[in-house]
């Protein structure tokens, strides 16, 4: 077995680095050296509870959520990794990972997805049985996303799906039904996860494109900041939708001017050809998500 190597987008490289190197390999694997993932998995959940209305009575579901995006991304993360394993070990930035290097086995892998599956089914628990019942549907489209980079030309849009789940999850479990206003907040997210996860795609177009990876990045070819902006745009639209049927209130929508300004500036800066400039746009969405958050909060408070 090989020892696990720190891969080069890894943050926190000294705390990682201090670990030894067999639990290493598994905090790798499930990607705990870049918490980027699980902030991002987390905040459709969070903006939810807080446009619904959960800030002030629902505050600790929000933690739960979190909890569940550390573990379940990560659970996602493993089943990625057992699934894409043999084109992990053609792609120079994904070659290192540990089960395409030899550090974590297979079977390992899947005892280790067991466990991480184990504390999302306690986050679970803590649901009420209509957003138990969505939250358990999510698992369809979790299961099959490994694929779509083989028969879809954008499987960043089922990655949008996965990844928005959770304001379907927070909306049921705050309100207790799925209403048009929770629907427009999931539509918005999926567009900004696809928006982003573009980016996140042009640091392997060139990898993809030999190995025959499918990506929304390719797809786009030269025109991908516009494209980006586009699916910016749609998530703001969208978002404004939700906040309006919330709250029709044309003050409301001011809520939505950072998290905006914030899309601009991404698209702005992009430089495309350079994968350093691409990563830090897209980790740049946590702050985003952040935005994002705190409009809810002001829009779904009752002051």
């Amino acid at each position: 077995m090989t020892s696990a190597q720190i891969v080069p987008d890894s943050e926190h490289r000294g705390l990682v680095g201090r670990l030894p190197p067999r639990v290493r390999a598994y905090a790798l694997l499930a990607r705990f050296d870049r918490p980027i993932g699980w902030w991002l998995l987390f905040w459709p959940g969070a903006w939810a509870v807080l446009l619904a209305g959960g800030l002030q009575t629902r505050w600790p579901l929000i933690l739960w959520f979190l909890i569940g995006s550390i573990a379940m991304r990560g659970a996602g993360c493993v089943y990625n990794d057992i699934v894409d394993r043999d084109l992990d070990r053609q792609v120079a930035r994904t070659a290192s990972r540990p089960i395409a290097s030899g550090a974590v086995s297979v079977k390992a892998a899947w005892i280790w997805l067991v466990g991480l599956s184990l504390i999302g089914l306690v986050v679970l628990l803590q649901l009420h049985l209509p957003a138990a019942i969505v939250a358990i549907g999510s698992l369809a489209l979790v299961a099959a996303y490994p694929f779509m980079k083989r028969i879809t030309w954008w499987p960043q849009a089922w990655l949008g799906m996965v990844f928005s789940w959770a304001a379907l999850v927070g909306w049921v479990e705050v309100t207790g039904g799925l209403s048009l206003a929770g629907a427009l907040l999931y539509a918005g997210s999926i567009a900004w996860v696809i928006g982003y996860d573009t980016i996140y795609a042009l640091q392997d177009i060139e990898d993809d494109a030999m190995v025959g990876v499918r990506s929304s990045a390719r797809a786009m070819g030269a025109r991908v900041r516009g494209g980006v902006a586009g699916f910016y745009a749609a998530a703001i639209a969208l978002w404004g939708g939700a906040v309006w049927l919330t709250r029709p209130d044309p003050l409301a929508l001011v809520a939505l001017a950072p998290v905006a300004l914030h899309f601009g500036w991404q698209v702005a800066t992009l430089v495309p050809a350079d994968g350093a400039n691409a990563l830090a746009r897209f980790r740049a969405n946590r702050n985003a998500g952040l935005l994002m958050a705190l409009a809810c909060a002001c829009v779904g408070t009752v002051l």
